[in-house]
């Protein structure tokens, strides 16, 4: 018996999950983690003291941000241009006006 599948030359796929909308696993992977996170909040503070203590405290906060960055994704970096790639330049001014 041959599989004939859904996947047919020019018949085209379903709609996929919408831009932006986590596949199961990374959501429950993040659900665990928050559920870690808020279960543990105030041994986490102990934690991070010992780090501090042991390794400093650059190695405290980049812990705290490595797992901070499971809880709380990054935002998307965007740069904004003019017309053509060129600067935009912005003015602003203080106070009321005259």
């Amino acid at each position: 018996m041959v599989n004939e599948g859904s996947f047919k030359k020019g018949r085209k796929g379903g709609p996929g999950r919408p831009k932006g909308v986590p596949n199961e696993s990374t959501q429950l992977a993040r659900e665990a983690i928050a559920r870690f996170v808020d279960g543990n909040a105030g041994r986490l503070q102990g934690w991070l003291d010992e780090i501090h203590q042991e390794k400093g405290a650059e190695a405290a906060f980049k812990c705290f941000s490595d797992l901070l960055e499971y809880h709380v994704p990054k935002l998307a970096r965007h740069e904004h241009s003019g017309p053509d790639g060129s600067k935009i330049e912005i003015e602003a001014t203080w106070g009321k006006p005259e």
